[in-house]
């Protein structure tokens, strides 16, 4: 079912119609002698019966009129209008909303529970679908949109254990495009576009939080480890070139070690070294 344009007209100049009407009712009924009294009473009632078919539309709002049951269209021009008076009429907002669910308990890709809410904003596009076709349309966006987290947030791992693939955590554009088409598809029977969704609340369930801190500071030190190592062989190499080149001292192959392995025991310690004199030669 698509929304289409229900029959009204503008309110005012018929309102100043209502009011001639009943004017001529009214002076009518006063002319008893002339029996118009039976006419101005038939009058003065369809008049009342009319009274039923104004109602107002603010901006951004839909009436849907229904007749006897059946679909009859939907009005959107804004200000007073009449219509059919045995036409029911229910109100829909066409402003754009949004919600935040709550926070969900999952599992990720990999099996980790996590928990997990978005902020949806939405708007309703076709009136009809979203009065006919579901129940309660805000209710049904509540639910297919918590259903559609629970769904995106099984497809990726919290964190990315490869460059190749998305994670919640670190893709927040890929993540965010892929939980509004979740949401969308769900919610196209019930008329409603999605404006945006996005992550609002992204952390591992308190019984592994602990644990995955660890995991990841334990990540970031060996991260750190693999830089400070390459920068101490770069600054290794650089000082035996150098050396060599400028002919300071010629070192054997025995000697150059015992250099490198000093240097990279003082470059690459957590800790400050406490320098040692030689006072003999090399070899003592």
């Amino acid at each position: 079912m698509n929304e289409r344009k229900g029959f009204s007209i503008a309110g005012v100049p018929f309102v100043a119609c209502w009011l001639v009407l009943a004017l001529v009712g009214a002076y009518l009924f006063l002319q008893v002698r002339g029996g118009a009294a039976p006419v101005a009473i038939a009058l003065w009632l369809v008049l009342l019966l009319c009274t039923k078919g104004f109602f107002q539309v603010a901006p951004n709002e839909g009436q849907v009129l229904q007749l006897f049951g059946k679909y009859a269209g939907t009005v959107r021009e804004e200000g007073l209008r009449w219509t059919n008076p045995f036409c029911a009429r229910r109100r829909v907002s066409l402003r754009v909303r949004n919600f935040e669910s709550g926070k969900l308990k999952v599992n990720d890709h990999d099996g980790n529970p996590i928990e997990i809410g978005a902020v949806v904003v939405w708007q309703v596009l076709d009136t009809a679908e979203a009065v006919f076709c579901v129940d309660d349309y805000e209710n049904f966006v509540h639910i297919q949109s918590e259903s559609a987290l629970r769904q995106m947030a099984q497809n990726y791992p919290y964190d990315a254990h490869d460059d190749g693939k998305p994670a919640l955590r670190s893709h927040g554009e890929i993540i965010n495009n892929h939980l509004r088409d979740e949401i969308q598809a769900r919610l196209d029977k019930a008329g409603v576009r999605v404006i945006e969704a996005r992550i609002s609340h992204l952390a591992y369930a308190p019984e592994i939080a602990q644990a995955m801190l660890q995991r990841q500071q334990a990540s970031a030190v060996v991260a750190a480890r693999e830089r400070i190592v390459e920068g101490a062989v770069g600054m290794v190499a650089l000082a035996l070139d150098r050396l060599h080149s400028l002919g300071v001292v010629e070192l054997d192959e025995e000697r150059k070690a015992a250099m490198v392995s000093n240097l990279l025991v003082v470059l690459c310690g957590d800790r400050n070294t406490q320098p040692v004199v030689n006072a003999g030669t090399l070899y003592n």
